[in-house]
């Protein structure tokens, strides 16, 4: 069975998220119905957007995304053409472009569910986890809560994704694919031994191991782009997004115009994955900046508790039959001793400890200069709202200026300040753990 084949078992309208309903032959694009040239734009329209769905169910993104440009320029104010235009460029591996072609949908159509979610899933790709995360907050009601929650854990925020997966797995409305979604939302936490559980009630034994295999490695993305294409069964293409032309608000061409010349576009060979950046909001109080996470480097966080990867071999699931902590996996590194001081290097300041989490997983795994260190975090206020601070300290002045020259040198973003409270992170304490106050 195929990586894909595996990961799609508990998502439902998380991809693609259907073909049009119909194409709107009379649509925003027509001044009037005794229009001829709205007529005739109309008419081109429609063959073009049905030659994009043909080219969608062949799996053939370059040409989708060929006729649904087409489409889009005759008649721009259509959103049911967008909806078809930001399936064509997540189809053809284009996430940049997709999460432009979406929120147009969404501004025509603001109710539209799928054009939501797919928004999300979009800026997840491009690695805007905080744009995903403030677009599915901002769509609740019109996104289903198995999707919502699978969504969320894939944008960084497993906590939340979790806690919505469960309660609606707990409700009338639990089905395998709710089931599903909450396995996966729990393997991408990391929390393996909860995940085989979840998905073994809709599972045979054997099925659960190759599919706990798939998540592992599906749980460890080298950029931001991989979950994403993985679920989609796409390749990620260097992306600048979408012709400026098809922006909602340009002038509608006249059949035969030199701006619809941008149409007609010859497919293109999809390339081999490339490198997407990664992006977090953080900042100091009083500020945001960026922290842009760079190409992945060893894993320097302990291996999960329920997996043990051999040396050049595949990775091993445990046995849900093994004894507990019998053949699990320990810490692959020793903590460093830093310099005893009060100095913190700053990496980013998130909505709460879990998407705090979250991005300290995706730092320690490409960024070299964090191995050998656990995290410190507090809580914070800015503006009326919480924020979850994230930083490595302890040093003395000297030390933490190092470190944060070496990780702004591999593309990071980060800022040395004197402690503030700063302890252990929240989700390394143990339950009842009492911190000595500064």
């Amino acid at each position: 069975m195929t990586t894909r084949a595996l990961l799609l078992g508990g998502i439902s309208a998380l991809l693609l998220g259907g073909t049009m309903v119909g194409c709107a032959a009379n649509g925003g694009g027509i001044a009037s119905a005794s229009d001829r040239s709205g007529a005739l734009a109309a008419k081109r329209a429609a063959a073009d957007a049905g030659r994009a769905q043909t080219a969608l169910g062949k799996r053939d993104g370059p040409t989708a995304i060929n006729f649904a440009e087409r489409a889009v320029v005759l008649m721009p104010q259509s959103a049911e053409y967008r909806m078809l235009l930001g399936q064509s460029y997540l189809q053809g591996g284009r996430f940049a472009s997709a999460s432009h072609a979406f929120a147009d949908t969404l501004q025509l159509s603001p109710t539209n569910g799928k054009a939501a979610l797919n928004l999300a899933l979009a800026q997840v790709a491009t690695g805007d986890w905080q744009a995903a995360r403030q677009t599915l907050a901002a769509n609740t009601t019109i996104i289903p809560a198995l999707d919502r929650g699978l969504a969320l854990s894939l944008a960084g925020d497993t906590a939340a994704g979790i806690t919505l997966l469960t309660e609606t797995a707990r409700s009338s409305e639990t089905t395998a694919k709710v089931r599903q979604n909450l396995a996966l939302s729990f393997a991408l936490a990391g929390r393996w031994q909860e995940a085989r559980v979840v998905a073994a009630a809709d599972m045979a034994p054997a099925d659960v191991d190759a599919r706990l295999e798939q998540w592992a490695k599906f749980a460890q993305p080298v950029n931001a782009s991989d979950q994403v294409a993985s679920l989609l069964g796409v390749r990620a293409m260097a992306d600048a997004g979408q012709p400026v032309a098809l922006a909602l608000n340009a002038p509608a061409p006249t059949p035969g115009s030199p701006d619809q010349a941008l149409a007609v576009v010859d497919p293109v060979t999809i390339e081999p994955p490339v490198e997407v950046a990664v992006a977090a909001t953080a900042g100091p109080v009083g500020g945001v900046s960026k922290v842009s996470f760079g190409p992945r480097q060893e894993v320097v966080q302990a291996i999960p508790a329920l997996m043990l990867r051999p040396a050049g071999g595949p990775i091993k699931v445990a046995s849900a039959s093994a004894p507990s902590g019998r053949g699990m996996a320990t810490a692959a590194y020793q903590v460093k001793a830093p310099a005893s001081g009060h100095w913190y290097v700053q990496l980013g300041a998130f909505e709460n400890a879990g998407v705090a989490r979250d991005a300290w997983g995706r730092a320690a795994k490409r960024f070299a200069v964090l191995a050998g260190y656990n995290p410190n975090g507090m809580t914070f206020k800015a503006d009326g709202e919480d924020f979850y601070r994230l930083s490595v300290g302890g040093f003395s002045r000297s030390t933490a200026d190092a470190m944060c020259l070496q990780y702004r040198a591999k593309g990071g973003a980060c800022f040395v300040r004197i402690g503030a409270g700063d302890a252990m992170a929240q989700w390394l304490r143990k339950p009842g753990m009492q911190l000595a106050s500064r």
